[in-house]
């Protein structure tokens, strides 16, 4: 197999911008594209490859035709036909709700056997004064939770956070968090859909009508404990992968490259996600039999299967910036 590019899946929403077309390259007549699914296998949301003799399929399509040799033998073992991992680029233009997502084991039982949903975030691109919420700063019970909500006051137990490009959180199932206005955001999440809407503002639908929130159901699915720090800390190294998350779900890297770097695929028997934030270059993918290169540029996304073992990522004179996933 080679590595391949995907069409993307706008998404438009109430608190879209307009910075995610631009971005990406694209143009659209599209407003409030609030979302770019860039590689999903949530059913009727499945991502089709974009180009090369795989044109047209999906990726639902390609992990039952290929199984372990494109997400990896271990990978699908645990996760059959369902490709794991979302993978989204996020534009608020305005504040998004405060939501929570449940663990494993409540969707099973809540959502007929559905996945939970722990993500994380690498911020692309803030504007002067952003910040996000992520987290509790002072404990409360659930019940005062509730009253919170219900008295509009939920904000001011919040751990509220400035952000800059480069920044980096990870969002365990269970813990409250908001995008805020001005961000711009990579997400990297388990394959779930499922989000509790604590609140919104008391802001409007698209459709004119108040959104639904689900004040009960994220009662039971809160973290409701105090951590010191929400904000993942690393030190960015020029020309070598910096590790910043690692869970059973993902492993998510950094690199900053002005020189070639090489990156040994043969040990992790996983696909692996490439996301270009910044710059462009190339990416050459190695397998037993072949070599397949491609072009990379900001704002496009590449899975390199799992039969691949090894890549090299070559930077243009004006750099390159890439977030790495894979499943260890």
């Amino acid at each position: 197999m080679y590595p391949l590019k995907f069409k993307p899946i706008f998404k438009t929403v109430v608190w879209g911008g307009e910075k995610i077309a631009p971005f990406k390259g694209i143009e659209t007549d599209q407003k409030h594209i609030g979302e770019s699914w860039e590689l999903s296998g949530v059913s009727g949301n499945e991502s089709v490859v974009a180009e090369g003799p795989l044109a047209g399929k999906t990726i639902a399509e390609l992990v039952r035709e290929y199984k372990g040799a494109l997400i990896g033998e271990k990978v699908y073992a645990a996760t059959g036909d369902e490709f794991p991992l979302l993978i989204k680029f996020i534009d608020a233009k305005s504040d998004l709700s405060i939501q929570v997502h449940p663990n494993d084991e409540l969707a099973a039982v809540r959502h007929n056997g559905s996945k939970g949903k722990t993500e994380m975030w690498y911020v692309v691109a803030a504007d002067p004064g952003a910040h996000l919420l992520a987290g509790l700063k002072e404990a409360i019970t659930p019940e005062e939770y509730a009253r919170r909500v219900a008295n509009d006051t939920i904000t001011d137990v919040l751990a509220d956070h400035p952000v800059k490009a480069g920044d980096v959180f990870f969002l365990p199932a269970g813990r409250i968090h908001a995008i805020c206005g001005g961000c711009f955001i990579a997400e990297i999440q388990q394959t779930s859909d499922i989000t509790y809407r604590i609140y919104d503002y008391g802001r409007l639908g698209l459709d004119g009508k108040p959104r639904q929130l689900h004040t009960e159901l994220a009662k039971d699915a809160i973290d409701y404990k105090v951590y010191p720090e929400y904000r993942t800390d690393y030190q960015p190294v020029k020309n070598k992968e910096v590790e910043v998350v690692s869970c059973k779900y993902f492993t998510t890297s950094v690199y900053q490259l002005d020189a070639p770097v090489a990156k040994d695929l043969s040990g992790i028997d996983s696909f692996m996600v490439v996301m270009c934030v910044a710059g462009s270059g190339s990416l050459s993918c190695h397998s037993e039999r072949s070599e397949e290169s491609l072009p990379l540029r900001q704002g496009e996304t590449v899975l390199i299967p799992a039969s691949a073992t090894g890549v090299t990522f070559t930077p243009s004179a004006e750099g390159l910036t890439l977030v790495t996933s894979y499943i260890k």
